[in-house]
């Protein structure tokens, strides 16, 4: 699991579980709804920290939220 992978199941899984869809998320938090698809899709691999916030703010919920989960926890050293 790389960190890419593990923003994109987080962004996926918020919205799974509050029902949004990702065009609702990107209207929600002022991100063009581009953004996000290139987010979830690949495109985009190092979403920047402000739009994590942005992305944050439309789910209603703060950044050590968002980070706040096992997979981020155990996630390996990249550079090594």
């Amino acid at each position: 699991m790389n960190t890419y992978n593990a923003v994109k199941n987080r962004l996926l899984a918020l919205c799974e579980e509050k029902n949004i869809t990702i065009n609702k998320l990107a209207t929600s938090s002022g991100v063009a709804p581009s953004t996000v698809k290139n987010i979830l899709y690949g495109k985009s691999q190092n979403p920047g920290i402000v739009t994590l916030k942005l992305l944050c703010d439309g789910l209603e919920i703060s950044l050590a939220t968002f980070f706040s989960t096992e997979e981020f926890a155990n996630l390996e050293q990249e550079m090594k």
